[in-house]
């Protein structure tokens, strides 16, 4: 069984585990690596759960035990490893060739999650949020910095009273606490989850403002703190998480703002472009001269 389906089983199990077993089953999601290299006493320790609750987790996902549901990590792990070890410049001469196609349909089938995990309504609803919302604050570090700057880019050609929570000086969790319960706190993440994020989503949701998650995982601890959650694949064959999935869905739900937010959208499309052109923001060439 490939890594991708354990996690498609783990969520869609997960709403009917008890406690324990989503607690072991959020911790599964979030350590793939561990989970291929520990033992099942180990993994349970990290856990925080008693080693029968593996147990009693793959059973519950309809697997034999704990190795069957180790296997997948362990497989991939090693996959990555011996793609680290042994790059394409010292392998067979079709390896090269092997390694980008093998990449390429990974990235083709972390477009399609876009659809394949979410609906139209769920999309067009968060894309609402968006609009609705008094300020809207993008937040995302670390690979996610690039699809939260990308949704602050484009969302505010749409929409006004856009922020991208970022500062060199490291005030930008400042601007998290600044949003009040009017407001949308948009963040993006995916496993291994970054702290910092999940904390400011945290805050956050405890002061009552509404949380619109980008992620990977129902399971994501972003997911169990939002209003909404949309969701993208990251497969790869290679070390490094693939973007594509978040770039798309990041495409995806700020073309529902555009299509949703109706003559204002369009007002404010045209402000911005005239501002632009008055700034002389992009290069034109200049027509030849006359003699």
């Amino acid at each position: 069984m490939p890594y991708r389906h354990l996690t498609q089983l783990l969520d869609s199990s997960f709403d009917s585990l008890s406690p324990e077993l989503q607690r072991a089953a959020r911790w599964l999601q979030a350590h793939p690596a561990e989970l291929g290299l520990q033992s099942m006493r180990q993994s349970a320790l990290a856990a925080g759960v008693a080693p029968a609750t593996m147990t009693r987790l793959a059973r519950a996902l309809g697997l034999d035990g704990f190795e069957a549901m180790r296997r997948p990590s362990m497989v991939a792990f090693a996959e990555s490893v011996a793609r680290t070890a042994h790059p394409a410049s010292a392998a067979r001469p079709d390896s090269a060739t092997e390694a980008v196609d093998q990449l390429a349909q990974a990235q083709a089938g972390n477009l399609k999650s876009v659809r394949s995990r979410n609906s139209a309504q769920q999309l067009h609803a968060a894309a609402q949020a968006i609009l609705d919302a008094r300020e809207v604050l993008f937040l995302g570090l670390r690979a996610s910095f690039c699809i939260a700057y990308h949704l602050h880019y484009t969302c505010d050609w749409l929409r006004p009273n856009t922020r991208l929570a970022t500062d060199a000086g490291g005030a930008w969790a400042d601007q998290v606490l600044a949003l009040a319960p009017g407001d949308l706190l948009v963040v993006v993440s995916q496993a291994p989850y970054t702290r910092q994020i999940v904390e400011a989503a945290q805050q956050a949701h405890a002061r009552g403002v509404p949380v619109l998650a980008l992620t990977d995982s129902s399971l994501s601890p972003l997911a169990r703190l939002a209003q909404q959650t949309v969701l993208f694949d990251t497969a790869s064959p290679s070390f490094f998480h693939s973007m594509i999935g978040a770039q798309a869905l990041a495409e995806t739900l700020m073309d529902c703002v555009a299509e949703q937010g109706g003559t204002a959208v369009v007002q404010r499309l045209a402000q911005r472009q005239q501002g632009l052109q008055a700034a002389r923001a992009y290069w034109e060439k200049k027509p030849p001269r006359q003699v």
